[in-house]
């Protein structure tokens, strides 16, 4: 960009663009930090400056950034298709992915109904499964069970879904029926349960039944599904404890109730494996996913389900009235086939597994860190999370909160040349998840990064 263009680019910014889950207050006195061009795992600003993306865009850029062939799979597929809707009538590469999705899912989820992204993904996934069991014979089940803090999206059915009330509240009142349970936060496992001391399998025995308590208080005549992701990212990265996910697979088989995994993030390598339940063996009746399916070179995302939840809509009058304009479109479903072209090419998966435990490993290096509670996550997903005392595990008050987060980690952490995130939807963590084709040069400047900043933010306290 010439020097009038990022001129212009960043007036317009300040003048023009409403940019999503943004305080424009933020830059009242300054630029919008603009993003220019990617080249593997780092990103460069308009003024040249280079930081590693420690989040692979929002848990996207699986490839990582300047792929030149996702970039030709779009030029080809524009030329000879550029759109098409899926209203009734098929292409090509809509149907070619479709059957390679279902290759790579476990069991027979069979059957892919594309959407634009993962809200959409989700929203379709609660709509389909209350109009299957009223097919079914079962109308009052229509309820949903999710987890505390979980994060499922911003339509207004995946909103009432999400478990983080102060993302709901200025939009209420939201859809009827969504029910929240524990979520598997192992570190806060004695507050959460009561019981201190749980071993990790007792804490996900007793963290399953919690769901199933409450599939009984709303009545299993109600309840319609379940929806978890593999590790839930809101709070920071939480993973499955041993034999959770086996536990909770019973629980939705007693009660009729359908096992959502919401794999927007965990699917697609995030954890090593294509789907997120591959890790921890668990099969569920739908999959939602969207993000690295493409890498973000285009949007798209998906509900995969079951081929039983397909069969009420393959004979006779039965419809699913529900669609997107834009899902499966050609040219995002010519990307998606080019990008896992990739992922076999280049082996992501391996790259991920074995890859994992050095990752972790140097995450656990910012453990001699005061401020440094804990590091979880699994795969390339992993949350940090920032305590006032180590010893009991005493978080920050709103006010601390607000000053360490927005007024002055996230910003200094960008201005060291690393761009991820620093949350504080439930306790404050810092979350990274870099593009799949890192390794340990670029975890080692991770640490590097967040030790400098870290030491400086408790320096601050």
């Amino acid at each position: 960009m010439t020097q009038a263009d990022t001129a212009a680019a960043l007036r317009a910014a300040q003048d023009n663009l409403w940019m999503h889950f943004t305080r424009h207050s933020s830059y009242a006195d300054g630029e919008v930090p603009m993003i220019v061009r990617g080249d593997g795992a780092y990103i460069y600003d308009a003024h040249g400056k280079r930081y590693l993306d420690g989040l692979a865009g929002l848990f996207v850029v699986q490839v990582g950034h300047g792929r030149s062939e996702l970039a030709e799979a779009a030029a080809k597929q524009a030329q000879e298709l550029a759109f098409f809707p899926l209203w009734s009538y098929a292409h090509p590469k809509a149907a070619e992915l479709a059957a390679r999705l279902a290759a790579l899912t476990p069991g027979d989820l069979n059957r892919v109904f594309f959407t634009t992204g993962g809200g959409e993904a989700v929203e379709s996934a609660w709509k389909l499964a209350k109009q299957y069991f009223k097919i079914k014979g079962k109308p009052l089940k229509h309820k949903v069970i999710s987890r505390s803090i979980a994060y499922h999206g911003t339509p207004q059915g995946a909103l009432s879904i999400t478990g983080i009330p102060a993302l709901k509240q200025v939009f209420e009142p939201l859809v009827p029926g969504s029910h929240r349970a524990p979520n598997t936060n192992y570190y806060r496992a004695d507050e959460i349960t009561g019981f201190p001391g749980l071993s990790e399998e007792a804490f996900g025995r007793w963290a399953a039944d919690q769901i199933g308590k409450a599939i009984e208080m709303e009545g299993p005549d109600t309840v319609a599904a379940v929806f978890v992701e593999p590790v839930q990212n809101a709070g920071g990265c939480f993973p499955p404890p041993p034999g959770y996910f086996q536990r909770l697979r019973e629980i939705c088989d007693q009660h009729d109730v359908l096992l959502v995994s919401d794999e927007v993030i965990c699917a697609f390598g995030r954890l090593g494996t294509m789907f997120g339940g591959q890790k921890f063996d668990y099969q569920p009746d739908i999959i939602t996913c969207a993000k690295g399916m493409t890498s973000g070179y285009a949007p798209i995302g998906a509900m995969i389900a079951s081929e039983r939840l397909f069969e009420p809509f393959k004979d006779g009058t039965e419809m699913f009235a529900h669609g997107y304009t834009f899902g499966g479109h050609p040219v995002a479903a010519a990307v998606a086939l080019a990008n896992l072209d990739l992922f076999e090419r280049e082996d992501l998966l391996g790259h991920v597994t074995r890859n994992e435990p050095v990752f972790r490993a140097t995450l656990e290096k910012l453990l001699d860190l005061p401020i440094v509670g804990n590091v979880r996550g699994s795969g390339y997903f992993y949350g940090i999370e920032l305590v006032k005392d180590k010893t009991t595990k005493e978080t920050f008050n709103e006010e601390e909160s607000e000053r360490l987060l927005r007024g002055f980690l996230s910003k200094a952490l960008y201005d060291a040349g690393l761009y991820c995130r620093a949350d504080d939807r439930g306790d404050p963590v810092v979350q990274l998840a870099p593009p799949l084709i890192c390794g340990p040069a670029e975890f080692d400047e991770i640490e590097s990064i967040l030790r400098g900043v870290l030491t400086e933010a408790w320096n601050r306290l």
